[in-house]
């Protein structure tokens, strides 16, 4: 893993953290927040962090407000702390 890598892990961190438990945020935010002009590339880095933090219990991802494999969403996500009873 990068540095590059833990950066955007720590960017999904640092948003979550600063919004409502409650919350949650698309992949996209973090990538324009990173890179505002040159976002686009970072989208599939972004989503690679996010599921390294599923894998550790940091995050679940979820569509249309149900928790999803990671390994296997397609389309649009969201990211979102854990919450208790899933």
């Amino acid at each position: 893993m990068t540095e590059a890598d833990r950066a955007l892990e720590r960017a999904i961190a640092a948003m979550l953290d600063a919004r409502a438990s409650s919350a949650t945020i698309c992949p996209s935010d973090v990538a324009r927040a990173h890179a505002p002009e040159e976002w686009r590339p970072l989208m599939e880095p972004v989503r690679r962090a996010a599921r390294r933090m599923v894998a550790r219990g940091e995050l679940e991802i979820t569509q249309h407000g149900s928790v999803v494999d990671p390994s296997t969403a397609k389309g649009p996500i969201r990211l979102r702390r854990p919450r208790g009873g899933g």
